[in-house]
Formats: C-alpha cells, structure tokens, sequence
C-alpha cells in the first residue's frame, strides 16, 4: 500500500497526526487501513487527550466518549476488524453499546498514554465519517411572513402563465410558500444530545446578535430574484434577493456571525467565506414526475435533477417585488420536517429583540 506523508487532522480543536494513502482506498465503508501501522512507543506516549476525561481505576485507565450510534460501525468495521485493530494498536480494550442504542464508547488500558492514543484513533475515525453523514438540521431566516407568501403566490401565478412553455418550468419546482427561508448553514446532529448541545450554542450567541440588530427586528425587502450557475438556460436554484432596508449589512454579520460560532465549537463545516443569504423560490430538487402513479397528489420525486430555461423569467421578473417583513428570529430548523404553522419543525431559536 502507497503511504503518503503524514497529514494533520483537526478534532474537536486539537491537532493530531494521521498517516493518509490515496484516496481512493479509503471510500469504502470497510477499509480503515489508512490508520497505518501502530506509531513507535516514544510517539505513542507524546500523544495527550485534554479533551476527554482519562480516569485511573484498580486495573489500570479508562475513558468513556460520547458517540452517536450511527457511527458505531465505523469504530468496528467488518466483521469487527477496525476494533481488533485499533485494540491490538494501542493496546486498549474498547467496549462499543449494541448498534442503536445510545451510550458512551468505553476504551480501557493499563498505560493512560495507550487510552489516550485510542481515544485518539476513534475521533480520527469519527471525524472523517461524521462528514459523510446527510445534514439533519439547519439554522434559518423564516421568510414565511403572510405579505411575502401573498407576494410569492403572485409570482409563481404569473411566471406559470407566462413562461410555462419554456423548458422545465412547471408548478412542483416552486417552494412550499410557508416553508421560504434563509439557509444560513447546515449541522448533522446525530442523536438527541447533539441537539441540545446545538441548542445551547445558540443560546449562547442570543446577546452578539442581539447588539448587532440594535435590540429590535430587522426590517426587510425581498426584491429581485438571481440563479446559482453560470447558463440562464440550464438553472436548478432560482432564488429572492433579500436585503436590509436600511441598506446596512446587519443579516449579513449577523450569518457570518452564527456561522462562525458553530464552525468553532465544531457543529458546522464552513463553506463559503461568507454566508451567500438567497430565499430559494425555484428548485429543480422539488420536481415531481408526472408520469407516476398519485402524481396529483404528489407523485414521485425523480432521480435524476432536470434543469429549466430560466431565461423569459429573468427578463420578466428580475425585479419583481415579493413583499417586506420584519424579521426577529433565528431558527434552528430540522429538515424533511413540518410544524403547525407549516413551516420546519423548530429545536431552538433566538431573537433580535
């Protein structure tokens, strides 16, 4: 197996080494290999774990780790070969709760340097894995105000009567009116815990915002729409403009703002340098497939993302006017969910005011 040169990795704010071969030998599921052969004894016992409490018993250390069930079988691997590896390795015996039931890994040692080389070894696995893992929440901008619905309503009304012939344009592709929205960023939070630490993180940025905004709600206009890619005629994201009225960049800092506090705690992978705020109002991802069986009352989503001609309706309605609101709350929003209102299920939020 071609190694190549050590990589760092960054967990939960520390840096450790990690020996990485190409990439396309660690894609699988099942091939942990990358982790390398053990590390000579004088590396193994410069490694620390300030992050975890490695707890002395009769029988030697031990170290218990919060992990989401969903990524157990990353730890164990087939056929338990990851486990047997890392135990051999590091010389640790690591005690994995049955799949689906949620609880802490325990991984005990005679030496502690050896529990905190393990524990280690599990985070780097944890790590690389938990970003493979679909997003289950998101922080958002309700936009669903009653004016910018009506107003919303009215443009998918008139783009349909006037651009319908144009390719791929059809009613599924439009939002759900009471579901619009800011996405400010995206968070895979894999169990109950995770939720209420994401919870607590937002609380935690109720004060900054709340100085930002100046204590009261931001008043808003959604005016304009623009599309993600390079060619009008090949679009699969239309979306609102939605602008401070003031012309200041308050919702601008403010997105930054969130971003950063939940990338530093380790809940959100950055993206971009700065949030790009879009109300998305068109998305191909919505489209249904006439041809299936219910389709009038839904049909099937299709596999494959069929783009529209979005020409006409950017020289229609570039400009066109959904409406102003007053925006007062940050959300933490679950995805492929629904509440009373309409809107996504809430975990949390925070106001300006």
């Amino acid at each position: 197996m071609e190694v190549l040169r050590p990589q760092l990795v960054i967990v939960n704010g520390r840096q450790y080494r990690r020996n990485v071969i190409k990439e396309d030998q660690y894609e699988e599921e099942e091939d942990f290999s990358y982790m390398g052969p053990p590390e000579p004894e004088h590396l193994v016992e410069e490694e620390t774990c300030d992050t975890h409490c490695i707890e002395q018993t009769e029988k030697g250390f031990c170290c218990a780790i919060d992990v989401p069930s969903v990524l157990y079988k990353y730890i164990i691997g087939k056929k338990g070969e990851t486990r047997k590896r890392l135990e051999y390795d590091t010389k640790t015996s690591i005690n994995i709760p049955k799949q689906g039931v949620e609880g802490q890994i325990v991984i005990t040692g005679a030496h502690k340097s050896a529990v905190s080389s393990a524990i280690t070894r599990v985070e780097l696995l944890i790590d690389s894995f938990r970003k493979k893992q679909p997003f289950t929440h998101f922080l958002s901008f309700p936009l669903n105000d009653p004016r910018i619905q009506d107003g919303f309503l009215k443009f998918k009304d008139e783009v349909l009567g006037k651009c319908s012939q144009d390719h791929g344009v059809e009613a599924s592709i439009f939002q759900n009116p009471a579901k619009l929205h800011l996405t400010v960023g995206t968070l895979a939070l894999l169990n109950e815990m995770e939720v209420r630490k994401a919870c607590e993180r937002l609380q935690q940025c109720q004060n900054s915002i709340r100085e930002i905004a100046g204590g009261r709600p931001l008043e808003l206009e959604v005016k304009g729409i623009e599309y993600m890619n390079d060619d009008p005629g090949m679009v699969d994201i239309l979306y609102a403009k939605v602008n401070v009225k003031d012309a200041s960049d308050k919702l601008q800092v403010i997105a930054d703002r969130l971003v950063e506090h939940f990338v530093s705690c380790g809940l959100m992978v950055r993206e971009w340098d700065r949030v790009k705020l879009h109300g998305t109002v068109m998305n191909t991802l919505f489209r249904k497939d006439s041809t299936a069986e219910g389709s009038s009352s839904g049909g099937k989503p299709v596999n494959a993302r069929e783009a529209f001609d979005a020409r006409n309706i950017l020289k229609t309605f570039g400009s066109f006017h959904f409406g102003e609101l007053d925006l007062n709350t940050v959300l933490l929003s679950q995805r492929f969910s629904t509440d009373c209102t309409g809107y996504y299920s809430s975990a949390g939020s925070i106001s300006f005011s």
